[in-house]
């Protein structure tokens, strides 16, 4: 029996067609959001343990010195929140082991008190060439911790200043008490580039004023900057802005009763000396140094001669440069 012809006479077998169909399938994973809070999860036990076993090793001294050195609440360096665990490294900014009992490597002889020893240093030969500590210097570093105190109970009082608290840090450095009116990344105490206090840091530089305005000490006035610059440095820079805030600190201090007289140094030195180093351009390295120094009768006894005369009036205000407080390894 003869095959059936395809039509239209055409022999070729028809074309097939496969169509392919793509189903996802419902098994596997259903996104990675787990994931991460999983890993948010971990990340938070982990801080939780290693809280749990510091606190277990640590006494309650030490944790004194974590809590204030990590509490956003006005920086104050006292005497027994300096410990081995906190910022300075174990050494007390009044302990006497902090200070100098031997002659530097730069050959300046140590005009401070020797650890443990009592009464005064003698430096120099004979009756006329010897430097006593007096009483002024011992009565000097009771004066700042008032003025300390004080001012910080004002700050407290004002419902205004209590806000600038955390931007206030006192520092005793082996010149004096140095107080720091620092920036952070959200208060300037100055308008953006500008020389101008602030209405709030005004009043407050203006508090300062009231307060060591009857004060004998020379003052020291350093300003800071961040590392951030100028488009045009000929113009304006941060050598101009620093040495123009400190200025302007000083004749707001002038205002509130400050005699012109107790001014000894005004400088600015720009983003040299950063209080956070690894970090220049961060906001807190903005700021205003007013250092109180002790008075140049510190030092009593008979007159010095020859060198030594020079060293008194001079090697204690260059010690300054470095505003390092006692007992620490950092500027500051």
């Amino acid at each position: 029996m003869a095959a059936a012809r395809a039509p239209h006479g055409n022999n070729q077998p028809p074309k097939i067609i496969v169509k392919k169909v793509y189903v996802e399938g419902h098994g596997g994973h259903h996104g990675g959001a787990w994931k991460v809070a999983y890993a948010d999860f971990v990340t938070a036990m982990m801080a939780f343990f290693l809280l749990m076993w510091l606190l277990g090793a640590t006494n309650e001294k030490q944790r004194k010195a974590l809590a204030d050195y990590f509490a956003p609440t006005l920086i104050e360096l006292k005497q027994k929140s300096a410990g081995a665990y906190g910022p300075f490294g174990g050494a007390s900014l009044t302990d006497v082991d902090s200070y100098p009992n031997r002659s530097g490597q730069t050959g300046t002889r140590a005009l401070t008190v020797p650890a443990g020893a009592e009464g005064g240093t003698d430096v120099g030969t004979g009756e006329k060439g010897s430097l006593k500590e007096t009483a002024s210097m011992m009565q000097d570093r009771k004066n700042f911790a008032r003025l300390r105190a004080t001012l910080q109970a004002k700050m407290k009082q004002d419902g205004k200043m209590a806000k600038l608290a955390r931007h206030v840090r006192f520092v005793q450095t082996r010149d004096g008490m140095r107080i720091d009116l620092m920036d952070d990344a959200n208060y300037s105490m100055f308008d953006l580039g500008t020389t101008v206090l602030v209405p709030e840091a005004d009043q407050l530089v203006g508090m300062i004023a009231t307060s060591i305005g009857g004060m004998e000490n020379p003052i020291m006035i350093r300003g800071h900057t961040d590392a951030l610059g100028y488009g045009n440095p000929l113009q304006m820079n941060n050598w101009m802005l620093s040495s123009g805030r400190a200025e302007a600190t000083r004749r707001r201090l002038a205002r509130g009763g400050v005699p012109e007289s107790h001014f000894e140094r005004i400088e600015g030195v720009a983003d040299r000396q950063p209080m956070i180093a690894d970090n220049p351009g961060d906001p807190r390295n903005r700021r205003v140094a007013i250092t109180l120094l002790y008075r140049r009768d510190g030092f009593g006894g008979d007159a010095p001669t020859g060198p030594v005369k020079a060293l008194d009036q001079n090697s204690l205000r260059s010690s300054s440069r470095t505003d390092r407080p006692i007992g620490s390894s950092k500027a500051g």
